[in-house]
């Protein structure tokens, strides 16, 4: 049987194979989630019954959930595609792993910088607003500077 080919319902429940509800839940992947990830070629087309449902296996599951914990730690789709591969290559350099987490590392330290400075300026802003009845307010005036 070739993964194109239908699997009858109850034989596929029988092996264990999971609908996408069910892979949504154990994943935490949400259905709609899981259909995009298909479609951008993230994970495999999933095996289907004749009805066209989908079927996901305990394999299918455990990448689901990998991209789900790479998405928790702030990877791109594109990072967790090649993480994927990686992860899939038991004759990978762990080297390729840490460079690419690396980079992540250095991408999260110049959000968090950015996200500073956001905030410095935000309670500067504040700071200065006399939050009462009056009309005028920095933080407007701010905002609007083209």
């Amino acid at each position: 049987m070739t993964p194109d080919t239908p699997l009858d319902h109850g034989a596929a429940r029988q092996q264990g194979m999971l609908n996408i509800g069910e892979a949504a839940k154990a994943s935490g992947v949400s259905a709609k989630m899981i259909r995009h990830y298909e479609s951008i070629g993230l994970i495999g087309a999933a095996r289907r019954t004749g009805a066209g449902y989908r079927l996901y296996s305990a394999q299918d599951v455990q990448v689901l959930h990998f991209i789900h914990r790479g998405r928790e730690l702030g990877f791109t789709l594109e990072q967790i595609g090649t993480l994927l591969a990686l992860w899939q290559d038991k004759g990978r350099a762990s080297k390729d792993v840490r460079a690419l987490a690396r980079r992540h590392i250095d991408e999260l330290d110049e959000k968090i910088a950015q996200m500073q400075a956001m905030k410095r300026t935000l309670e500067r802003l504040a700071k200065a607003c006399h939050g009462d009845d009056r009309p005028d307010c920095p933080i407007l005036d701010d905002l609007s500077l083209g």
